[in-house]
């Protein structure tokens, strides 16, 4: 067949399957297995496809129409403007996340400033990485309970020309950590426990479990940072935590309760509460 029927083929079968977005999928899917850029859907949409070519590709196609994220199948994820490597141990970084990398830069009034940064449950090292992309004299720390995790936020750093200014340690949230920061971030698991199952299989069957559950309410990861902040934070430092769709409220009072101020909530591009902001008074 040649790349035109296999794309469209690949397409259908996501699209059976109930697959979201099943053009762009297909189309991440053949560039991997094909090694093609997407112009090629143009200028080569005639060209032959071996049987052989073929057949790797639709069983990529296959994957995700199992409901296997992409980002799993191709071992890696964009985001922001850095290219982050998963493995089982971390979350698939997801464009909602990215509006706590926004609303700490925007309360920041100098990028260029010295900046020290520490992110809890850290991951693949998305927020920190990408927060130490745009603040060029920032230096940051990444704590993670997994050890997996925590390789893969150093390979990471490395990936992305930042490893000079990041480390990553495994660590219970901020045991142990005397330091003390101008930025404090963190995308804590928030999901309560009772509500995994009900999750799109993508995250309930390929993300690890502890990156999401967060207790009975889902509230008790921001209970254990926010009782932190005080002593973590310097004056006038800042504290950015994504949160689950309807928790804003609660966690903003949490952080309130430690004697932070100026809290702002901040949405995503899909209207939901994503992010709670607060600072540490002078």
């Amino acid at each position: 067949m040649n790349l035109s029927t296999l794309r469209a083929q690949a397409e259908a079968r996501l699209r059976e399957a109930g697959v979201d977005t099943p053009d762009l999928d297909a189309r991440y899917l053949l560039e991997h297995a094909l090694t093609l850029i997407r112009t090629d859907f143009v200028t080569k949409a005639e060209q032959t496809i071996p049987d052989a070519d073929a057949a790797r590709a639709l069983a990529l196609v296959e994957r995700r129409a199992a409901r296997e994220p992409v980002g799993r199948i191709l071992g890696h994820r964009e985001f922001w403007t850095i290219d982050l490597a998963l493995n089982p141990d971390t979350l698939e970084p997801r464009p909602d996340t990215e509006t706590v990398v926004e609303a700490v830069l925007a309360a920041i009034p100098d990028r260029r400033a010295n900046l020290k940064l520490i992110d809890f449950g850290t991951g693949t090292g998305c927020i920190l990485l990408a927060l130490l992309s745009e603040l060029p004299n920032a230096t940051g720390l990444g704590v993670d309970l997994s050890p997996l995790a925590v390789e893969a936020a150093a390979g990471n750093a490395e990936r992305n020309g930042l490893a000079a200014r990041a480390r990553f340690q495994t660590g219970d949230w901020a045991k142990g950590i005397e330091d003390r920061f101008d930025i404090v971030v963190s995308n804590p698991p928030y999901i309560p426990s009772a509500d995994i199952a009900t999750l799109e299989p993508e995250v309930r069957e390929h993300d690890p479990l502890r990156a999401l559950d967060g207790g009975p309410d889902g509230l008790e990861p921001y209970r254990i940072l926010a009782a932190e902040l005080p002593r973590l934070l310097v004056p006038g430092g800042l504290a950015a935590f994504e949160v689950g769709q309807g928790q804003a409220e609660d966690v903003a009072a949490l952080v309130e309760a430690q004697g932070l101020g100026e809290t702002a909530i901040l949405c995503d591009l899909g209207g939901v509460k994503r992010c709670v902001r607060a600072r540490k008074g002078p």
